[in-house]
């Protein structure tokens, strides 16, 4: 059941995104009196549709194939490759007899609607689920380091300066891809400034976290199976705030006070749904009582409300975040930086994301990161995507002479070529990590 709730969420959150994608070439060539011949959600692949009604020249549908949707705009070259269009004498009403600063801004105009949906998608979600942010100036006695954290060189009580050079004022900032991918993370140490100098690989590191807020609260984000904590009664969500009676300021005082007490059973003070409570624990002997931590650092420093207006320049921040740093990655998997068989993903790899239960926060949260990765992927000039044809709309507009049907055929067909092994691989590696795990786990 739970693979079958994120399957529905990528494919409504995708269906979403390329519903946009294909509005924003509709309306661009409309505004040009260019005829489109279909508007489809979902692929009618073989001539099947669950429903469709023609309105003046235009068929509006919805496809059997739940996979995204397009637009079928006349007299252009596209991946139905239906070219007996094409036979006939050019139609002033059909893309190929307009100018090409017209055909460039209907090519564009499906990016250009992605990059403002994921903005306003991202202010929404800043505004309606973050709600406020940490400046990084509240905190006064700098951050905690964890274990990864100072095996980079960060130490707890350092106070965030700047990365690359750039104050931030929030937080989070410190925490972003910008430091994922390769930073020099200025902080204040002792009164001095030091410069800590990241890796470009941190990014491949998955769920780790580096360091904190020195003072956050610690929530239990999930409790480990037959582990001491479940037999405690721990829960997820719980906030533990003390450990036989000593008040938690940050992990580090956990950490500290369960490696003190190793094979014994200590009293944790717990907070639930806001009442307080005590909980006998066993410790380990590796110090360890079996729960994977959250840390809430809003609850206890000083956070300032996103208004309107920071929530949009956020959102367009942490838009183009999203679109340089994909780029970044695509181009390090040229450079044989990055393995594109752990890189490269599948809708099927997708879902999981998205988690086995209906999230709003998380969905909108991707669906913004989505509709940005949607841009970039489009804008890349290989033939058969929008950035193929701007690409070659671009050159004629430089040459002065206009491409051939024929090349432009060939040139979808090469395109097609490069594409479609591209998804096969990422579908059949998707498919195989499934299997495995349920064969061999």
């Amino acid at each position: 059941m739970g693979g079958l709730i994120s399957a529905l969420q990528l494919i409504l959150s995708l269906s979403l995104l390329v519903f946009i994608h294909e509005l924003g070439h509709f309306l661009a060539a409309r505004a040009f009196n260019i005829r489109v011949d279909k508007f489809f959600i979902f692929f009618d692949a073989w001539g099947k549709k669950l429903w469709s009604k023609k309105v003046g020249d235009t068929e509006y549908g919805i496809g059997w194939l739940p996979l995204g949707g397009y637009v079928k705009i006349a007299g252009m070259v596209d991946e139905s490759m239906d070219t007996e269009q094409l036979k006939q004498e050019p139609q002033p009403w059909e893309f190929r007899s307009k100018p090409a600063w017209q055909r460039f801004i209907v090519m564009i105009g499906g990016i250009v609607m992605n990059i403002l949906a994921g903005i306003i998608i991202f202010a929404f979600y800043l505004k309606s689920y973050e709600k406020e942010y940490l400046p990084a100036s509240a905190l006064k006695n700098g951050i905690y380091a964890f274990e990864g954290g100072e095996k980079l060189g960060f130490q707890t009580g350092d106070k965030l300066v700047a990365i690359n050079g750039k104050s931030r004022e929030r937080y989070k900032d410190y925490t972003s891809m910008e430091m994922l991918f390769g930073a020099d993370v200025a902080v204040e140490r002792k009164g001095e400034i030091v410069h800590i100098q990241l890796p470009d690989t941190l990014f491949q590191t998955k769920g780790t976290d580096y360091f904190a807020p020195f003072h956050h609260k610690i929530q239990v984000a999930a409790v480990a199976d037959s582990s001491n904590a479940q037999k405690a009664g721990l829960k997820d969500s719980d906030f533990i705030v003390a450990v036989n009676g000593k008040i938690l300021e940050n992990y580090g005082d956990l950490r500290t006070a369960l490696q003190t007490a190793k094979d014994t059973v200590v009293s944790l003070d717990i907070e639930r749904e806001g009442k307080m409570q005590s909980l006998n624990c066993s410790v380990d002997t590796a110090g360890k009582i079996g729960f994977y931590p959250f840390f809430d650092y809003k609850a206890v420093n000083a956070t300032h409300p996103y208004g309107l207006a920071e929530s949009m320049r956020y959102g367009i921040k942490e838009g183009w975040d999203a679109i340089y740093y994909n780029a970044k990655g695509f181009a390090m998997m040229f450079q044989g930086k990055l393995n594109p068989a752990t890189s490269v993903q599948s809708p099927i790899g997708m879902a999981k994301y998205f988690g086995p239960k209906w999230n709003w926060q998380r969905f909108w949260y991707l669906t913004g990161l989505l509709s940005f990765i949607l841009a970039f992927m489009n804008i890349l000039p290989i033939p058969a995507l929008d950035g193929g044809h701007m690409m070659f709309i671009g050159v004629e507009a430089i040459t002065g002479r206009r491409l051939s049907d024929s090349f432009l055929e060939k040139a979808q067909m090469v395109g097609m070529a490069i594409l479609l092994p591209l998804m096969l691989f990422a579908v059949g590696k998707d498919l195989w990590e499934i299997i495995s795990n349920f064969l061999f786990k």
